[in-house]
């Protein structure tokens, strides 16, 4: 009888677990958590830097993608094991990195990333085809979509490409393999989701493939996936991934989402309030009960698993600025430049690489500097506040279309584990912001893997991180806007926004 007691016992306090898994450019981030949102376990791997063959291109090893994922896995599931039981697990990626696969689900030469923009081409022939499906959803295709670069993939990739996919659909596959009656490696291919699928020409609105702009591309329907809804089931864990990841034979594969969206999830995504993600790129998204259009096709909607919408867009400015215009130095070093030198004389538009998408969408924008610096610390400092300048641009414009954001803004994403970062944005924006740090996209993925496997949807989620608040420094308050003014100032004298 004891025996038994201790064993009931064990079964009501070994809690079920979820995993969540990042596909960023660099690495691979797993993380395990309970229904609480206590971290239990986390792991990173590293992945091979995009190379760039051609001006333009932007190319990563796809198959790098696997090993690293299984080996987060693997050690998140080693220190969990005497914890809890994973339940569930799910996978995000970054938005428009795609590839072409074979018929074995295996990728076919190397992955094009979010950055390439070798599709102009096929990005015209893409929007003309479909200009009133476009139209309705205040879409624009552009080079980077992923539409255009699988059409590229279908025509250069030659006859073996048996479908077509995202980064987390590659994972997916190799997990659901051979499990649960679903297929993957040498099956039929596993559904995807309608936030990864969105660049790649799924309407969110009619729930369907953009067929006119297929044909037009000579993308075949049967290199497509099925589309589903974040948080559904795309399949069980199988015995071979079993056996590379540690997760149990039969663990539910739930559908993800883009690595931006999984961030504004984790962020506590609600309608009216809007989320900055500051990683290598910086992504504004918020929530609204109603499609928001836009004609220029800079900012566009992603559809959240309930139903309502995440208008926003993705900049080419954010943290990749600092890092390739400062190579090799420690981020805290650069805070404590940017901090000591109080408001940039200079102005700078921090835009790494050729043509920008949001807020504003040119294709020949190049980044810009009003001015010298005095210094390196006015030179950090000015790049500092030409990301905030951007991001400013791009609250504007979505109260331009009607989606105004509420009295604070939540940021996440890497540069907002910066204290003078965040109180520089702050005093730009003239808003205090609400910094989440730890609501990233893994956390995010967490909780779509919870969604209908330890909650009854992400409405009741009580998985939320710790929240620092940020107030803007009125003392520096006027110079940051003469200096923002310049900034707009000069985009319009470029013909980029009207002014």
């Amino acid at each position: 009888m004891a025996a038994r007691l201790a064993v009931v016992a064990e079964r009501v306090t070994t809690p079920d677990l979820v995993i969540g898994v990042d596909m960023a450019t660099a690495e691979v981030r797993a993380l395990a958590m309970d229904e609480y949102g206590q971290v239990r376990a986390e792991s990173r791997q590293p992945l091979p830097p995009p190379t760039s063959p051609r001006p333009g291109w932007s190319e990563q090893d796809a198959g790098s993608w696997w090993p690293a994922v299984a080996a987060a896995l693997a050690e998140v599931t080693r220190t969990v094991a005497r914890v809890g039981r994973v339940v569930a697990v799910s996978v995000c990626a970054t938005s428009g990195t795609v590839v072409a696969l074979d018929r074995h689900g295996e990728p076919i030469g190397p992955a094009l990333t979010y950055a390439d923009q070798r599709a102009v081409a096929e990005a015209e022939i893409a929007q003309a085809a479909g200009s009133a499906r476009w139209a309705a959803l205040g879409l624009r295709v552009q080079a980077s979509f992923g539409l255009p670069k699988w059409a590229w993939l279908v025509a250069n990739r030659g006859s073996a490409v048996a479908a077509l996919g995202h980064a987390s659909d590659v994972v997916v596959r190799r997990l659901v393999a051979g499990g649960g009656g679903v297929g993957g490696l040498g099956g039929e291919p596993v559904p995807t989701d309608w936030s990864h699928a969105l660049k790649s020409g799924f309407d969110p609105l009619r729930q369907e493939w953009a067929a006119e702009a297929m044909e037009a591309l000579g993308i075949r329907s049967d290199l497509l996936s099925e589309v589903r809804r974040p948080t559904e089931i795309a399949g069980l864990v199988g015995s071979d991934a079993a056996a590379d990841t540690g997760l149990p034979i039969g663990c539910e594969v739930r559908l993800g989402m883009t690595d931006s969206c999984a961030s504004q999830l984790a962020a506590g995504a609600g309608v009216g309030r809007f989320v900055s993600v500051l990683g290598s790129t910086l992504v504004l998204k918020g929530g609204s009960r109603d499609l928001v259009v836009d004609p220029s096709g800079a900012v566009y909607c992603h559809r959240h698993p309930d139903g309502w919408w995440l208008p926003g867009g993705a900049s080419s400015t954010g943290g990749r600025a600092l890092v390739e215009g400062f190579p090799g130095r420690d981020p805290s070093e650069l805070d404590d430049l940017a901090a000591g030198h109080g408001p940039a004389t200079c102005v700078t538009y921090p835009l790494v690489g050729r043509g920008e998408r949001f807020p504003f969408v040119a294709p020949e924008a190049e980044g810009f500097m009003l001015g010298e610096p005095d210094n390196e610390a006015d030179h950090i400092r000015s790049v500092f506040e030409g990301v905030a300048f951007v991001e400013r641009l791009g609250y504007e414009r979505l109260a331009e279309l009607g989606a105004v954001a509420s009295r604070s803004i939540v940021v996440t994403g890497g540069g907002s584990r910066s204290p003078v970062w965040n109180r520089i944005r702050a005093t730009v924006l003239g808003l205090p912001l609400l910094a989440m740090p730890g609501a990233s996209t893994a956390w995010g993925a967490c909780m779509l893997a919870a969604a209908g496997s330890l909650h009854p949807g992400l409405t009741a989620m009580t998985m939320s991180p710790s929240v620092e608040v940020v107030r803007p420094d009125p003392a520096q308050s006027d110079t940051m806007d003469a200096n923002y003014a310049r900034f707009r100032s000069a985009l319009a004298d470029r013909g980029w926004i009207s002014g």
